[in-house]
């Protein structure tokens, strides 16, 4: 069974920074692709960022590109996502997620485990 427990998160002002992290237990971390996704209330679950499992590659939403970075420590089982120059419009749960072994993706349904999800809040 793979368990996924996000941390992080929290409130900041526009324009500050925060950084969430996700712990991955069971299963084969090295080999699955992990993706963050977000969803704010009213809309539909979003992908945010993704990364192979050597790290080599990664993908950014459009909406958060140049602003958000995406990294895994495979020795920690853990991927991380750092967040700078946070928009309101950036306020949303955070989830991550894992995908066993090919390319990465934007779409949720590619995604087998879920973690419970971690608030972002940001004040204008």
């Amino acid at each position: 069974q793979v368990q996924l427990v996000e941390s992080g998160g929290g409130s900041v002002q526009a324009g500050g920074s925060l950084s969430v992290s996700c712990a991955v237990s069971g299963g084969f971390f090295s080999r699955y692709v992990m993706g963050w996704f977000r969803q704010s209330p009213g809309k539909e679950r979003e992908f945010v960022a993704a990364i192979i499992g050597s790290g080599v590659v990664t993908a950014y939403a459009d909406s958060v590109k140049g602003r958000f970075t995406i990294s895994r420590d495979n020795a920690k089982s853990t991927v991380y996502l750092q967040m700078s120059s946070l928009k309101p419009e950036d306020t949303a749960v955070y989830y991550c997620a894992t995908k066993y072994g090919g390319s990465w993706s934007r779409r949720s349904n590619d995604y087998d485990y879920w973690g419970q999800g971690t608030q972002v809040t940001v004040s204008s």
